[in-house]
């Protein structure tokens, strides 16, 4: 109760000195609608970001502010050095986090360059830090919500603050996912640490990272005009949550969609003339250099035959027993990183350094600016190409000409395939898949320079792909390549993604889903796609494995008797992964044993049919009996968790939010399925922690937008909130929302009394 009681006081005197600092002339409004939506209201810019963290800090005031400590290297000193955080894929521990922010937020550039972004974009930065104080000081210590009440991270906040958010969620995609290995690398030392021998790659296809997105323009819409269908698959929890919300300056801008902790205006959305999603790009977004270090110092490495000295930098972090002093080596071409286990070792020969494309990227508010101000696809394309600021994600719109479009253009090294085939080193080749390694002991391997690019060494657009349509685009994170496969992409740069080899299930799995809704073959009476449709398709749960595994497994355990039951069982199987599905767990389970199987497919990847290719289990030899092995295996874990082998699918993956149970349909991606849940094992329970989260799709009338959507995880972290499961159940029963928009449609949806904040 003491430290509670002096953290109280902390913060009071906080935001008691906060006060006379606030900054005046701000103004906006928030109404609410079904599932807690807010509409935001304001005169301008600075209203627009005052208001938007108001509402998100209502639903999500301790995920936010939880942020906001981690971002600053201080998550030792309030949750406890060893304890572990999550930045990209693999948890580390609080000290590896506040080290590597301390080191790598140069908060002096940041703040410089913070001053060459447009006035819009500081405005709203300026108006979302005025607005998270204006909630802190109107809830006051006692009614910060139960989870954080008493907590000293709970704090007002500046613009630093923010530009340190924005930083981090720049790098998301590269250096941050690599941030234990920055931490923890040092020079080679006699002592074998055990925690750093251990650190490796992490693997993106087990975090499934993802998203589908799909645009169709005017010759296959049923009116003509363009439809998006997104579906970002990004976490449960945390602050890479997605958050619904409205936002109008009436007259300039009219924007619904969705964004993430910290962003002051929708990054996914819509407004009466485009409509616009992301789905995480296969492009790296950093390179690792490999240097050669001189004989007579392993903190020195040479270029070009001449010696370098390291940058040292000494770091404090501060804990609750004192500062920790940590150290962190920086090359010329970025901060140095160790991964033993992936063959990434500091030694007395040979070091290694990453290099971001997106450090210091503040230019993505503004690309986000112009989606939100654009009137059709081609403003979209310009943002896109002229900030190159959006980061790792590529840009998916259509509009009501039934236009469609497909950038995948992002802050990505500029380096070419002949530099990558030039500049390897025998490091290069064995995590080619994974990284580009490149010589560091030559200043011609560093990245190239184009003219017009705002920051050297940054691919130009015109070298990323660009894909404009009016049947469709598609991209479930496969690379660009494939696109649309009536006319697959040029190759391009391997930084770029992989071209004309095999696409993934779930790439397959929308591409054949698309095909069979344009050639009527899908059980709709139309060969065009409308809301009704598309809706459809999303929630559909189809797994292609099954589709393309099952008949032959069945055959394979026919006339086994000790498979008998597993057979009946998938036989007997809808072959989705809906809630109610008996069965679907049995095959989830083979597959993760199956998936693995080299040399299942009887016939190979064809360049010629991209789509339907590789295909037909071999049913014969040692491959036939790996396969019974996998349901052999399948069907004794079902048994000993205790699962009926037709158990429903409901009754495995679920969340629990309140006490009550809730069952979650869709299933991992690597199953071939659109609607994806990356589920943990808890216990015997597969808990979502990952996957479908704000699905969208929006059509156009002849006055304005047409959108359905739903928030998988609803709006609000706060389990005293009413929109913290609402919007779950309602995907739970694959319920849609048809989204207010207009004036009128708001006021009919609205929820509670419009709030009008002003200072």
């Amino acid at each position: 109760m003491r430290f509670k009681s002096v953290s109280l006081i902390v913060l009071a005197c906080a935001l008691a000195g906060q006060a006379h600092a606030k900054p005046q002339g701000l103004e906006a409004s928030i109404t609410r609608t079904t599932y807690g939506i807010p509409h935001i209201t304001a005169k301008n810019w600075k209203g627009i970001g005052y208001g938007v963290a108001y509402a998100y800090a209502q639903d999500n005031l301790c995920m936010l502010a939880e942020d906001f400590a981690t971002v600053a290297g201080e998550r030792s000193l309030h949750f406890g050095a060893k304890e572990k955080t999550s930045l990209g894929f693999d948890p580390l521990d609080n000290l590896a986090s506040d080290t590597f922010f301390r080191s790598s937020l140069d908060l002096a550039k940041l703040r410089r360059d913070g001053l060459k972004t447009s006035k819009i974009a500081r405005d709203l930065t300026e108006g979302y830090v005025a607005g998270y104080n204006r909630l802190l000081r109107d809830l006051g210590p006692e009614r910060v919500p139960e989870a954080c009440r008493g907590k000293a991270w709970v704090r007002p906040i500046t613009t630093d603050d923010m530009l340190r958010l924005t930083e981090k969620n720049a790098l998301r995609a590269g250096a941050l996912v690599l941030a234990q290995a920055i931490a923890y690398a040092a020079p080679p030392q006699d002592v074998k640490d055990d925690k750093v021998a251990a650190l490796t790659l992490p693997d993106p296809a087990a975090a499934g990272l993802g998203s589908n997105g799909w645009a169709f323009g005017a010759e296959t819409t049923a009116n003509g005009r363009g439809l998006i269908v997104g579906n970002p698959h990004f976490p449960w929890a945390g602050p890479s949550r997605f958050y619904q919300l409205h936002i109008t300056i009436p007259g300039v801008v009219d924007v619904m969609g969705a964004t993430l902790a910290g962003s002051p205006l929708p990054t996914i959305g819509f407004n009466k003339d485009i409509a616009w999603t992301h789905t995480v790009t296969a492009s790296k977004h950093a390179t690792v250099f490999e240097l050669t270090l001189d004989p007579a110092d392993p903190t020195r490495y040479l270029v070009d035959g001449k010696s370098e000295a390291m940058e040292v930098r000494q770091i404090q972090v501060p804990t609750p027993e004192g500062p920790v002093q940590r150290t962190v080596y920086v090359s010329r071409f970025g901060p140095l990183m160790v991964m033993p286990a992936a063959g990434l070792s500091w030694t007395k020969e040979r070091a290694f350094a990453i290099r971001d494309a997106n450090a210091g990227n503040n230019r993505l508010i503004d690309a986000w600016v112009g989606m939100n101000l654009a009137k059709n696809v081609g403003d979209i394309r310009e943002s896109v190409t002229k900030t190159l600021g959006i980061p790792w994600v590529n840009t998916i719109a259509a509009d009501r000409y039934g236009n469609t479009l497909l950038a995948d253009v992002t802050a990505v090294p500029n380096v070419s395939a002949q530099k990558i085939k030039d500049c390897a080193t025998p490091r290069s080749a064995p995590l080619a898949q994974r990284l580009v390694i490149l010589d560091g002991s030559r200043s011609a391997c560093d990245w190239d320079k184009a003219p017009g690019t705002p920051v050297p060494g940054l691919m130009p657009a015109s070298d990323q792909a660009i894909i404009e349509r009016r049947d469709y685009v598609a991209n479930s994170n496969d690379s660009y390549w494939l696109t649309n496969p009536k006319a697959p992409y040029r190759v391009l740069s391997p930084i770029l993604g992989t071209a004309e080899v095999a696409r993934s299930l779930r790439t397959r799995s929308g591409l054949i889903e698309i095909d069979r809704r344009l050639t009527g073959t899908d059980g709709f009476s139309s060969t065009k796609v409308d809301h009704e449709t598309a809706r459809a398709m999303q929630f559909a749960n189809k797994t292609l494995a099954a589709e393309l595994t099952l008949d032959a497994l069945l055959g394979l355990c026919a006339d086994q008797p000790d498979l008998a039951s597993a057979c009946a069982t998938l036989k007997g199987w809808d072959r989705l992964y809906n809630n109610d599905s008996k069965g679907a767990y049995l095959f989830w389970t083979f597959w993760e044993l199956a998936d693995r199987l080299p040399g299942k497919w009887a016939t190979p990847f064809d360049l010629r049919d991209p789509v339907n290719t590789p295909r037909d289990l071999v049913t014969t030899g040692p491959v036939a009996d790996q396969l019974r092995g996998a349901l052999r295996a399948a069907a004794e874990r079902l048994t000993k968790e205790g699962y009926a082998l037709d158990v429903a699918w409901g009754d495995v993956q679920f969340v629990t939010r309140n006490g009550e149970k809730i069952p979650i349909h869709g299933a991992h991606g690597n199953l071939g399925v659109l609607n994806v849940q990356v589920s943990e094992k808890v216990g015997h329970v597969l808990v979502p922690r990952h996957g479908t989260s704000y699905v969208q799709i929006v059509g156009f009338d002849d006055t304005g937008p047409v959108a359905d959507a739903i928030l998988s995880y609803a709006q609000s972290t706060d389990p005293a909130s009413p929109y913290y499961a609402d919007q779950t159940k309602a995907y739970a029963e694959k319920r849609w929302n048809r989204l207010p928009f207009t004036p009128a449609q708001i006021e009919a949806a609205k929820v509670g009394e419009t709030l009008r904040l002003k200072e």
